[in-house]
């Protein structure tokens, strides 16, 4: 009788436990440009802690690639084509396993003088940084709804700060962090959470694609010196981004995800992030009729930080 009651209840357990997916299958998760770099590794990760991985890429010998690990399924898709995210909505809703999370990875760069750069350039790092996790999250809202899950989108400390040559990068990364803080807000009352995470500077095919997109640095240009340093910086030192990964798992099945994960390589890249927003946060109390004065910002700060 005991052995019975028991089966009973690990059966409801599987049926309808969210985190397992449509009748007891693996969480299922999409990950967005996953082919290499720090979408890779999320992919590696989630699929060897047993979750069922959705690998998102553009070309066919990455997909091939991705087909090959263990519980992993490669999907086209470019973000910046609806058809190709529609046909992932329509054969993941297919395979039946529902869809817990998103993780919105898929990302440009361009590292240029916001006035140097061409409007086309502009237009292509926002297509996919900014209308591209618009288009993949809206598509499959409705799976995600339903199985009351996450959203993770890949940021970055330039979607806090901000410096010469990277303007370009820093306003899509501004634009995701917005995003993200509104969609949390507006999608809170139907059960599903939205973090972000941002990395610092770990090793990814990001930047030698952008390069491969850039011309050489013009002279006399008076950006000259920090273009010429993107384009020639020696990134063999750059660390591996599994702390990436293991901050999008927690995101994604922590009982109490964090809104923010800031995710760096080293404490000099932290302190700077840190201190980029609280000098931000002087900057907008200062010198109008209701700035704080220090004590009273001290006391807001003490009242926010945790025990």
């Amino acid at each position: 009788m005991k052995f019975a009651l028991f089966s009973i209840t690990l059966l409801i357990t599987l049926l309808f436990n969210p985190l397992l997916g449509y009748a007891g299958t693996q969480p299922a998760v999409l990950v967005t440009g996953a082919s290499s770099g720090i979408g890779r590794t999320i992919t590696e990760t989630l699929a060897g802690q047993g979750y069922y991985v959705y690998a998102g890429a553009r070309k066919q010998k990455d997909l091939d690639a991705l087909d090959k690990l263990d519980n992993v399924t490669a999907i086209a898709i470019d973000v910046t084509h609806q058809a190709d995210i529609d046909a992932a909505v329509k054969t993941i809703s297919e395979a039946g396993r529902g869809l817990y999370g998103l993780v919105n990875n898929a990302g440009v760069s361009n590292y240029e003088a916001l006035v140097e750069v061409d409007e086309d350039k502009l237009e292509f790092v926002f297509n996919v940084n900014v209308f591209g996790v618009f288009r993949v999250t809206k598509a499959f809202m409705p799976l995600i709804i339903e199985a009351k899950g996450r959203v993770t989108s890949i940021s970055s400390m330039a979607g806090v700060v901000s410096s010469p040559v990277m303007g370009v990068y820093s306003m899509s990364k501004h634009a995701v962090e917005a995003y993200s803080d509104t969609l949390a807000a507006e999608l809170a009352r139907l059960g599903v959470k939205v973090s972000i995470i941002e990395p610092g500077r770990f090793r990814s095919q990001i930047n030698q694609n952008a390069i491969k997109r850039m011309a050489a640095a013009d002279d006399k240009s008076p950006w000259a010196k920090e273009k010429s340093a993107m384009l020639n910086r020696d990134r063999s030192g750059d660390k591996d981004p599994q702390p990436v990964a293991d901050a999008v798992v927690h995101a994604l099945f922590s009982e109490s995800p964090k809104r923010r994960y800031l995710v760096v390589p080293n404490r000099g890249s932290a302190m700077y992030t840190i201190n980029w927003a609280m000098q931000e946060m002087l900057q907008l109390n200062e010198g109008h009729a209701y700035s704080l004065n220090r004590a009273e910002l001290l006391k807001m700060l003490a009242e926010s930080l945790p025990e």
